[in-house]
């Protein structure tokens, strides 16, 4: 944290704008150049660390930088190609076809002849169609050019696999709260920041600023130059950051979420894990995040119906219910109003006592039926409308319940090769306690154990 109250850097000419230099944002003109001014990623690029050593030793080779935004990866790959004398090429999915590959790579090529490596950077790498990554493949198993891939998308899913096994993947992390105080109070005293111009800004406003920017970098040098060329300038040219100047600009924070992307996956994972675990608290606020985000409404409530039979199931029949009566009032209302009501739902959820035996009664019944034989419907589980069918024995030795005292008969109704087969095993929370036990009833009833039911 910054220990002092105020951090004020001060100026030899009393001008109270930036330099010329400032013109480009903060976040550029700060940009390191080295990995000593590199900030975060201690767990990759600290002395003694993998890709520290490897790039200490020269022996890079192509990678692929998973994180997300604002944590530096573009920043890595330009030190590693500054480090390593390689020529650096950047790649846009969205500009570049199969032709400026094969463009990129003829030069790359000609450079290896003269001894240049070619560091060629694709940023956003998994946006590159299949024909895009696949042109990279060759270029990349002849070592004609080093390729460092950024993509804040799971690369398992989005990058080719011939083409991920021939990188090394490294897992770039959101910066600290500490990483992001120390950028903050480096772009403050800086000349390439705003060390030459005259700033107060508190210590505790730093740290707003860093909680806000939530690990991302960029985030909090935009915030903090917001702040700065909004700030107020007294009669001295000091410009002093203000509170409200402060809340102005951190009025939004712009959340991680892509609702087609692996966050929209993560949040919807992290609902359902957090209702699983009886948390409302932390259910309602994965939901709410989910919307913040822009999701769909439905897509929710249709998750929940999903939730309500998966994980509650017959502990509370009155889960599965609710939840569809909430999917019609997100279907009538929409957002903003049915927020109240997927809150309500999930809420519900929660707190509901759990039981999983639905599911598992269908998986482990979809597990028999792909690897066990199609064994045919028992005889006298099968109608007989016509004669024929009778006469090939339908329906012969069918009971019916309802002719008994009991409700109930012996009748076998599976097949004979999964004789005595328990799919439904139900447990012993809420009202699936009350099912568990007529089904004990029941079984040993059908097993001649009981005479009462």
């Amino acid at each position: 944290m910054v220990q002092l109250d105020m951090f004020s850097q001060t100026q030899n000419d009393n001008h109270a704008v930036p330099d010329e230099a400032s013109l480009s944002p903060l976040a550029s003109r700060l940009r390191p150049e080295t990995l000593d001014e590199y900030c975060g990623q201690e767990h990759l690029v600290g002395k003694g660390h993998m890709l520290r050593e490897l790039l200490d030793r020269g022996m890079i080779s192509s990678m692929i930088f998973w994180g997300p935004p604002g944590v530096g990866k573009t920043t890595l790959a330009r030190i590693i190609a500054r480090m390593s004398q390689a020529a650096f090429v950047e790649f846009s999915a969205v500009t570049s076809g199969i032709k400026e590959v094969k463009d990129v790579m003829a030069k790359a090529e000609e450079n290896r002849k003269n001894g240049q490596k070619t560091i060629l950077f694709a940023d956003e790498i998994h946006r590159f169609n299949k024909a895009q990554q696949d042109a990279f493949l060759p270029y990349v198993e002849r070592g004609s050019i080093i390729l460092i891939g950024a993509t804040t998308e799971n690369p398992s899913f989005e990058i080719n696999s011939a083409l991920l096994s021939r990188c090394k993947v490294f897992i770039l992390k959101p910066l600290s709260e500490n990483d992001l105080l120390r950028l903050l109070t480096h772009a403050i005293s800086s000349p390439k920041g705003f060390g030459n111009t005259a700033v107060t800004i508190t210590s505790e406003q730093l740290l707003s600023i860093a909680r806000f920017a939530a690990g991302d970098a960029r985030t909090a040098l935009n915030t903090l130059e917001v702040c700065v060329l909004n700030g107020r300038l007294d009669e001295n040219g000091t410009i002093h950051v203000e509170d409200q100047t402060l809340a102005d600009a951190m009025n939004r924070r712009s959340l991680l979420y892509d609702r087609n992307g692996e966050e929209h996956y993560n949040m919807i994972s992290a609902l359902h894990k957090s209702m699983r675990n009886s948390d409302p608290d932390a259910a309602v606020y994965w939901c709410m995040r989910m919307l913040d985000g822009g999701e769909d409404p439905l897509y929710i409530a249709r998750r929940l119906i999903r939730f309500a039979s998966e994980d509650v199931g017959m502990a509370d029949s009155h889960a599965l219910p609710l939840v569809v009566s909430v999917f019609d009032a997100c279907h009538k209302l929409g957002m903003p109003e049915c927020d109240v009501h997927l809150c309500h739902a999930v809420v519900y959820l929660a707190m509901a006592p759990k039981s999983n035996a639905l599911y598992v009664a269908c998986e482990q019944a979809k597990k028999d039926i792909r690897e066990r034989d199609a064994d045919p419907v028992p005889l006298q589980l099968r109608n007989a409308p016509t004669q024929l069918m009778k006469d090939a024995d339908y329906g012969k030795g069918y009971e019916y319940a309802h002719d008994t005292a009991e409700k109930l008969t012996r009748m076998a109704c599976l097949p004979d090769s999964l004789k005595d087969t328990r799919y439904y095993l139900p447990g012993t929370q809420g009202e699936e306690k009350a099912v568990k036990d007529r089904l004990d009833q029941i079984l040993a009833w059908k097993k001649g154990e009981s005479g009462i039911i």
